[in-house]
């Protein structure tokens, strides 16, 4: 990978690319440390060196916000309504006929899906937006931890146009991630969505380190970072892993000339679904956490204090089981939807493809439902493996505040996936500019 990326820096054009990512990605940095109009910077600074991480599920998003979602930034939304709005559409696409027909349709049909996609996501960033400014105005946004007045009243300027400018401001800060993570795509290395995502999670990265080395000791740091190298190594090698289903293709003659005879391959991954089972699991995990806020706060009953104790509690042995069993669930849902083996076979068979020893059409389905059901067995029990492996890290810590540990789970998943896919990107344009100069 570092090879690829000193070679890169040697070739012109990859170089002006890779110069123009880490500029957007400077911009998108430096947006989320400015702050949204009518919120007192000075008292969201207190309020967050007072609650130190205690924030409960709200520090997964803060993560992927790269810090500024409890900063309330005007980039503080992130990419996460973009995100949201993808795998919305991407669910819907098997549902409603017409965009499964844009899907089919190729570049144009894309086009269009992407074009609803931008404004399911500014739809999703008013909702968002007004949800976190009213937690922030109700004290919930540090889980009434903090005394301080995060969004100040009694300015001489009306309150609901102050609340107004902040969820357009943070909506805003939405749309203009959504085109800095596009020009990343356009005129970059990368994918821009992946990258700003990998942005925010590494920024975290130092200052967890150095929370960890402070409360618990230069040992426990060390152990810590070794153990976090074995799960990179881990995933690494796992993502990477595909099952290589052979296909050929006869010949065909089409007019005067002979098409077909080709050998090629399907690849399966082993972690068909990617991350997505594990954003499914933990948003649905939310659900109990967010039902405690219906109960009487001063008089807690048995029914609170069995989810306060088995549901929302990362340490809790029920947590950590559901969370399993979710993952793995969702995984199958996932992987079932997204790969279609009655249609890859008919698509093969439509171009005269044929896996050997297989007859074309419904036995060659019935072959890759097989080895993707096998397959995704694996990938399962891996995704769900790497997911609760904070939760550990958690009770071996003794500290509840690593709520956000970005050392594994989903931080880990998304940063071993985006550096894998870039440096691929990397290596192919080298690749083809090497090409270009032999032929020369």
């Amino acid at each position: 990978m570092l090879s690829a990326f000193l070679s890169a820096f040697r070739t012109p054009d990859l170089r002006k690319k890779l110069l123009f990512t880490v500029g957007i990605v400077a911009i998108y940095r430096l947006g989320a440390t400015v702050p949204s109009p009518g919120v007192s910077y000075g008292n969201v600074q207190k309020c967050i060196e007072t609650t130190e991480g205690s924030t409960g599920v709200l520090n997964l998003l803060d993560l992927f916000s790269g810090g500024a979602l409890l900063q309330l930034s005007i980039f503080a939304l992130g990419i996460m309504p973009y995100i949201t709005a993808s795998i919305i559409l991407q669910l819907l696409t098997v549902v409603i006929p017409r965009l499964e027909q844009l899907r089919k349709e190729g570049q144009a049909g894309q086009a269009k899906i992407t074009q609803y996609t931008r404004y399911l996501t500014l739809g999703l960033g008013v909702l968002q937006a007004s949800a976190f400014v009213a937690l922030a105005r109700s004290g919930q946004l540090f889980n009434n931890m903090c005394d301080e007045e995060i969004i100040p009243t009694g300015t001489g300027v009306p309150d609901w146009l102050t609340l107004s400018i902040l969820v357009m401001t943070m909506t805003a800060g939405t749309g203009v991630v959504m085109w800095l993570g596009e020009l990343i795509t356009d005129r970059g290395v990368g994918n821009g969505m992946s990258v700003l995502i990998f942005t925010s999670i590494a920024a975290r990265l130092p200052s967890e380190g150095w929370r960890i080395k402070e409360s618990q000791g230069w040992a426990k740091f060390f152990l810590v970072i070794a153990l976090v190298l074995v799960v990179i190594t881990a995933v690494t090698f796992i993502e990477q892993a595909q099952r290589r289903i052979p296909v050929q293709y006869a010949k065909r003659m089409i007019g005067r000339r002979m098409y077909g005879g080709t050998s090629t391959y399907i690849p399966l991954k082993v972690n068909q679904a990617g991350v997505i089972p594990v954003i499914f699991g933990s948003s649905l995990l939310y659900l109990p956490q967010l039902a405690l806020q219906f109960f009487d706060q001063t008089d807690p009953g048995k029914t609170q204090a069995w989810i306060q104790n088995n549901l929302v509690d990362p340490t809790s042995p029920i947590y950590i089981v559901v969370y399993f069993l979710l993952i793995i669930f969702f995984t199958y849902f996932y992987v079932s939807i997204t790969f279609n083996p009655t249609e890859v076979a008919d698509n093969m068979k439509k171009y005269g493809g044929f896996v050997p020893g297989i007859r074309p059409g419904k036995p060659t389905a019935d072959y890759l439902d097989f080895i993707l059901s096998r397959i995704t067995l694996p990938g399962a029990l891996y995704l769900a493996t790497i997911s609760i492996l904070p939760n550990f890290f958690f009770i071996w810590l003794d500290r509840q505040q690593y709520l956000n540990f970005p050392f594994g789970g989903t931080a880990v998943l998304i940063m071993v996936g985006v550096a894998l896919e870039t440096s691929k990107q990397i290596e192919s344009q080298l690749m083809q500019r090497n090409y270009e100069g032999f032929l020369r």
